[in-house]
């Protein structure tokens, strides 16, 4: 992979990120809290753990082919790094103050991190079926 993949890689990353965590905030928020409102300092901690989410994402780099299982194995280590360090932050920060509430945005950092990989791998599976069409055009030109 470039670096300019990685880049634009990780742009795609932070956003869906972002977005996953407002929809699913709003979500959350219609339900228990309707009367409770975003304050900009809100925003900003959450552009900021997106990024720090996003940025995270260079444990997965790899330039060269690497198999799948040790892919995987990136992928988990990946998760769990990332669940242990937003949580500690958040700690540090005093931005959860409960067991309740570092079990809930433990939770809440795993379904983020499902759909980023969900969209990921789609994202990439359409990639490979270009890749395959190419090849495949260019197999029968010859």
């Amino acid at each position: 992979m470039k670096y300019s993949e990685l880049i634009k890689e990780m742009i795609r990353d932070f956003l869906t990120i972002f977005g996953s965590i407002m929809i699913i905030i709003t979500i959350l928020r219609q339900i228990y809290a309707p009367n409770a409102y975003f304050e900009l300092k809100t925003i900003f901690t959450i552009i900021a753990f997106s990024l720090l989410g996003a940025l995270t994402g260079i444990i997965l780099y790899t330039p060269h082919a690497i198999s799948e299982n040790k892919m995987r194995l990136r992928v988990i280590f990946h998760f769990l790094f990332l669940e242990a360090f937003l949580i500690t932050l958040s700690v540090i920060l005093n931005l959860v103050y409960s067991t309740f509430d570092i079990v809930l945005l433990a939770l809440e950092i795993a379904a983020v991190y499902a759909i980023v990989r969900i969209l990921s791998y789609k994202s990439d599976k359409k990639e490979a079926q270009k890749i395959n069409e190419r090849l495949n055009s260019f197999k029968k030109e010859i």
